[in-house]
């Protein structure tokens, strides 16, 4: 007689896991696994919204319903802060994005001698998934997916081509990497597409970075009702309606703050959304994204002021800090390890972190409740629908 298992829980990589201790891909909390491996479904397994779900690397979860992808989203989040000892005062509810709205998209392309294949990469593989669809990306980007794949077969390199799509103000802007335009046939090729296509920007990185080959207009990004510059490769919330939630929580959360320091500014996305009020410092180490910002906060009254510093190296430091009533900070994965022990030694009495990695935020979260800082406040988000990528924002009190 066959014996079966009930999945009782789903590890961080999207893997179900039974009492024994197996993990099973496929499946989610409520699923049964027999000794060979059959899954019998739950209620919460679903049909996966896309027919390239399991060979293509973007997405681990399409088999979970609604509920089951929160509870994953809520569970790495919260597992992560009482892996450092935390509880949160208050943890809301999980925002998800929803399907057919990422803004931005890294694919790949390669051309072969039938035509061309693009796509994400294979899980755990450097082949290429040939998309017919997507659905997490915004429509914009799906309606290239055609277009851009009879490109690279007409006028591609040999060798993989990287493709980078982000939905700006104008339209979509498109970065052509590894893609050497050889003469004026390819080029001029390369602009008719661009034309034809309606694109608000078409780069092409031959080796030496983006060089802008189309912009018929400046390319923006509005960002809390202020249009910002957008530099070529400039870092972008994957979701607008993801970055509208977590803006809205820091604004609402900073409260009576008038003098806030943004940390890890970029092109000033949370910047902006915290203006209405107050004066901020935002404060970005890469140099386009902080003349971006900066002309923006010239353009909008002046109460976003930008400051070019490269916080890894140099953090404020505790009397810098002591001028400013609260600091918001959003780090790269890797987190803020200097900076927070300098926030930690500082008097501020209100931070709100926003993090893309809960394992590095549960680590400079300890280093806050060390000095006295309680977590009053966690939301986990779940930006990047059906991957195991996920996100939060937090609030710090003491």
């Amino acid at each position: 007689m066959t014996t079966s298992e009930p999945i009782i829980r789903l590890a961080a990589k999207g893997d179900g896991v039974t009492p024994s201790g197996r993990h099973v891909a496929g499946t989610v909390l409520g699923d049964m696994v027999d000794e060979g491996g059959v899954i019998t479904p739950g209620e919460h397994h679903i049909t996966p919204a896309c027919r390239h779900f399991e060979t293509c690397g973007g997405c681990q979860l399409q088999h979970a319903d609604d509920t089951m992808l929160a509870e994953f989203v809520r569970d790495r989040v919260a597992n992560a802060a009482r892996g450092q000892g935390l509880e949160p005062a208050e943890l809301l509810p999980v925002h998800l994005s929803p399907p057919h709205s990422r803004r931005r998209a890294g694919l790949h392309a390669l051309r072969t001698a039938k035509g061309a294949v693009l796509g994400y990469r294979e899980g755990g593989s450097h082949r290429v998934v040939d998309l017919a669809e997507c659905p997490v990306l915004h429509p914009a980007l799906t309606a290239l997916i055609v277009p851009l794949r009879g490109f690279v077969a007409a006028h591609g390199p040999k060798g993989m081509v990287g493709i980078d799509l982000t939905l700006a103000d104008q339209g979509v802007e498109a970065n052509l990497a590894n893609f050497p335009l050889e003469g004026l046939g390819p080029t001029e090729a390369a602009l008719d597409f661009a034309r034809e296509h309606a694109l608000a920007r078409l780069t092409i990185d031959q080796g030496y970075g983006p060089e802008t080959l189309w912009e018929p207009e400046p390319v923006t990004v509005t960002l809390a009702g202020v249009p910002v510059s957008l530099p070529p490769g400039a870092f972008l919330q994957a979701t607008q309606d993801a970055e509208s939630r977590m803006a809205a929580d820091a604004a609402e959360w900073l409260g009576d703050a008038r003098l806030v320091a943004d940390l890890f500014a970029g092109l000033g996305t949370f910047a902006f959304a915290l203006r209405q009020g107050r004066k901020v410092l935002a404060v970005e180490a890469e140099r386009a994204a902080h003349l971006a910002c900066k002309a923006a906060g010239a353009q909008s009254g002046g109460t976003v002021l930008a400051l070019h510093r490269d916080l890894f190296r140099s953090p404020l430091q505790p009397d810098e800090l002591n001028r400013f009533d609260a600091v918001l900070l959003d780090p790269p994965r890797a987190g803020a390890r200097a900076q927070v022990a300098e926030i930690a030694a500082s008097t501020l009495a209100r931070v709100v972190y926003v993090s893309c990695n809960p394992s590095s935020w549960a680590r400079d979260a300890a280093t806050l409740t060390e000095a006295g800082f309680r977590l009053t406040k966690l939301r986990p988000v779940g930006q990047f629908r059906w991957s195991t990528h996920v996100e939060l924002v937090s609030l710090f009190e003491r």
